[in-house]
């Protein structure tokens, strides 16, 4: 291990992940150095990748390295009820993985989509929040978008304070809303001078900028303009762009999002699972489903047809349509683990393989972790502070004034919000 990785375990590791694991020689950072990183190279983002299952996790690992990326695992609070990995133990399996691997690559841990509806969820996240961090989290999704406008951006003020200010934070403005309801430049600023008023600074906005979630019934993807609109009127108070939803967007329309916008995180989720269960995907990564509207498993990949049928049988009984198959994770992990060591190998490989590409030749995030170390090593500290500074009257964005403003949106839609 070279002095310059020494140094980097020592500064570049928050304490909470320092007391976790305090033997490992793995690169767990905050979400901030990684945004830095997609910034100072340009035009170019990298992989946030929902870790369904392990070998989802230990692919995207093995590509990371191969592609010297600096890239984010995470995992919603949605997905931690359907899956093995959740919020508080993914800090655990990654740690324990990248160790194994030698992976030397900075590694964020993002709690995706940190979902809040009510005001209960709001006062239950008070105690939430501090665990996950405690757990080994090192960036955080607070998605209140669900909730008209002034209540998204109150309950971001009420929580940020639980949010340690080393810490990555994305906030967000509107996710899955069905056929209407795109995020605005107005939406999004709303939010963003809300939270500059109150000295609250985010890396990251998610918008809903077209992408849908899980398997895609339309081939409108992503709007590049949309997304660039809104990213160059939020230019003064310097957020990045957080890209959700990238299965089922093609390459070219990737490479605009990540060339031609703010964008420094893209979400990748429904992908990995299928590939890594052998599911025939098309070139957007969207699972391809026969003329019965069932997923199509490709032979001598992913799991064994074994496996895969008693994963079938078992979603029928349950009524599960195969959007939902993501409900399979949990209750199939350990047979997955326990499949033959060379299936278990084409599954890792079959993930590998398509992170790499996208990290290379699709996100341009190819030796990312070299900017990374080096701007870890420049602060001297895991801390790379705010990028931008107050420049909104707090007086103006009282807690008073925005309880009795109006919401700009103006149609919720009918989405999935589950994740």
């Amino acid at each position: 291990m070279s002095k310059d990785f020494s140094r980097l375990l020592e500064i570049g590791r928050p304490e909470s992940i320092k007391k976790l694991f305090p033997q490992s020689k793995a690169l767990l950072v905050s979400g901030k150095v990684i945004d830095r990183a997609m910034l100072k190279k340009g035009k170019c983002m990298t992989i946030a990748a929902n870790c369904r299952n392990y070998f989802v996790l230990r692919g995207t690992l093995l590509a990371a390295q191969r592609a010297n990326a600096a890239i984010i695992l995470e995992i919603a609070k949605s997905e931690s009820n359907y899956c093995a990995i959740n919020m508080w133990n993914l800090a655990r399996y990654v740690d324990t993985l990248a160790n194994e691997l030698e992976i030397t690559v900075p590694l964020a841990i993002h709690a995706d989509h940190f979902t809040l509806k009510s005001e209960q969820d709001i006062e239950l996240a008070k105690k939430q929040i501090p665990s996950l961090f405690d757990f080994g989290i090192t960036s955080i999704a607070i998605d209140a978008s669900h909730l008209p406008d002034p209540e998204n951006l109150l309950a971001n003020i009420e929580l940020s304070k639980y949010v340690p200010t080393w810490a990555g934070y994305e906030t967000e403005v509107g996710e899955i809303k069905g056929k209407t309801g795109l995020s605005t430049p107005e939406e999004a600023l709303f939010l963003i001078k809300g939270l500059n008023a109150h000295s609250i600074f985010p890396d990251w906005i998610a918008l809903n900028n077209g992408t849908t979630h899980g398997i895609q019934d339309s081939d409108a993807g992503i709007q590049v303009e949309l997304t660039a609109q809104i990213h160059k009127a939020l230019e003064p108070y310097q957020v990045s762009g957080a890209q959700h939803g990238t299965s089922g967007n093609d390459s070219e329309r990737l490479r605009q999002i990540a060339t031609k916008t703010r964008t420094t995180k893209a979400n990748v989720a429904t992908a990995l699972q299928m590939l890594a269960w052998g599911v025939k995907v098309d070139e957007y990564g969207n699972a391809v489903l026969d003329d019965k509207g069932e997923l199509v498993k490709e032979k001598d990949k992913g799991v064994s047809e074994e496996l895969w049928q008693e994963m079938v049988n078992y979603a029928r009984e349950k009524g599960w349509k195969p959007s939902n198959y993501k409900w399979l994770n949990l209750p199939f992990e350990t047979k997955m683990l326990s499949e033959p060591k060379e299936i278990r190998e084409r599954m890792t490989k079959a993930v590998e393989e398509f992170v790499y590409n996208l990290l290379v030749d699709v996100f341009y995030a190819k030796d990312t972790a070299d900017i990374a170390k080096e701007l870890i090593l420049a602060a001297g500290s895991y801390d790379l502070g705010p990028k931008a500074k107050r420049i909104e009257d707090p007086a103006e964005w009282s807690v008073e004034k925005i309880k009795n403003m109006s919401s700009l949106r103006t149609n919720i839609g009918d989405g999935d919000y589950d994740d």
